[in-house]
């Protein structure tokens, strides 16, 4: 667990492109939207596959195994929650860049989705 902690560190402070500046950013543009029900979708769909990357974490390498279709499935289900959302906004007239700046990269946007369940549990206190 603290060899994990410590990729985890590498991470943070040494690659990928999503950081607390561009998720509060990306969160910030989607919460303006007036199509809530869609806005609360993604938002369920994000808590949902960041709650199974914890689990997933915290499991031992032989549930990984089985905890893997499970995972990808859930992190597919937020891919398109954003792309859902996106398009909601544009056929609403509204600016859906956001979209654009999050990328296609499948980790950025798994690490989006842990962004936002923070977000949310900083908002919830």
């Amino acid at each position: 667990m603290l060899a994990a902690f410590g990729s985890y560190m590498q991470i943070v402070f040494c690659g990928g492109d999503m950081d607390w500046e561009k998720a509060t950013k990306l969160a910030y543009e989607i919460g303006k939207s007036k199509r809530s029900e869609v806005r609360l979708n993604l938002f369920r769909k994000a808590v949902e596959y960041s709650r199974m990357r914890v689990d997933w974490q915290l499991s031992a390498p032989e549930e990984q195994v089985h905890m893997g279709e499970k995972r990808r499935t859930i992190h597919n289900e937020f891919i398109e929650a954003c792309d859902s959302m996106s398009k909601n906004m544009q056929q609403e007239g509204e600016d859906a860049s956001w979209r654009a700046d999050l990328g296609d990269d499948r980790k950025e946007i798994g690490d989006f989705a842990c962004y936002v369940n923070l977000i949310l549990g900083l908002v919830a206190r």
